[in-house]
């Protein structure tokens, strides 16, 4: 009768399943702690970033600040959240990734070499919180 309780292939699912969602809270953490930097040093000093005049999603380096500073936070925020293996910090986790993904791909003109960099982070992130299931 305890073997129907206790399952060595399951408990070994669920210990895979809780090393892939420390996972993508580190590399959450990780991209989210990279955009806050970018959003800051585009909000400071835009002339870091290379001005393209004729891009066709036109904002200034002051307004992509904005926008990575604020994705950045709330991916931390999720990042943390990530920690408590819960079902919302998930969702939430693979929404934020999907955000930074776009974000990173419209900011590609500016900074090519580490948009590429976070676009690949948030598709682990991604990869990892949508492979995780509790078969239990």
């Amino acid at each position: 009768m305890s073997s129907a309780l206790h399952h060595p292939h399951s408990e070994r699912s669920l210990a895979a399943a809780a090393g892939l969602t420390v996972f993508a809270a580190v590399m959450l953490l990780i991209a989210g702690f990279l955009d806050i930097f970018r959003g800051i040093s585009a909000i400071v000093h835009d002339t870091v970033y290379v001005n393209t005049p004729h891009y066709v999603y036109a904002f200034s380096l002051t307004g992509w600040g904005w926008i990575h500073l604020l994705l950045g936070i709330a991916a931390v925020m999720v990042g943390i959240g990530l920690f408590k293996v819960s079902t919302w910090a998930r969702v939430l986790g693979i929404v934020i990734a999907a955000l930074l993904v776009i974000a990173n791909f419209l900011f590609l003109p500016y900074y090519p070499l580490w948009s590429i960099v976070v676009i690949a982070v948030c598709g682990f992130v991604i990869w990892a919180l949508c492979i995780v299931r509790h078969d239990v």
